[in-house]
């Protein structure tokens, strides 16, 4: 299954930083999203993309995971030829990963 089917995201941008949030629609989803949505898969899922370390930050009470990613957006707006320089492509990107079915 994709992560999108049982997980919204947000990102935001600061320089060359992007941050990526993944919300679970619903709390009974968030440990398999926490078990399968680890920063190794991300950094893998986006080579080429992120040149950086991807860091995870976990907030179980609201079912959501946090990736800060290094060195992700091409020297960051200012400098950047991307047509999407503050990365806001991304989180539909990242909602494209595939994780298994059922519990983790």
């Amino acid at each position: 299954m994709k992560l999108r089917d049982i997980a919204h995201s947000r990102t935001g941008d600061k320089g060359d930083i992007s941050n990526i949030s993944v919300i679970a629609f619903d709390e009974k989803d968030f440990p398999r999203i926490a078990a399968y949505v680890t920063p190794e898969r991300v950094k893998e899922h986006f080579a080429g993309v992120v040149h950086g370390d991807v860091v995870r930050y976990a907030i179980p009470s609201i079912g959501a995971l946090n990736f800060v990613m290094q060195k992700a957006l091409g020297g960051g707006v200012t400098r950047s030829l991307a047509l999407d320089a503050h990365g806001k492509c991304l989180a539909s990107a990242l909602l494209d990963l595939e994780i298994p079915d059922g519990a983790a």
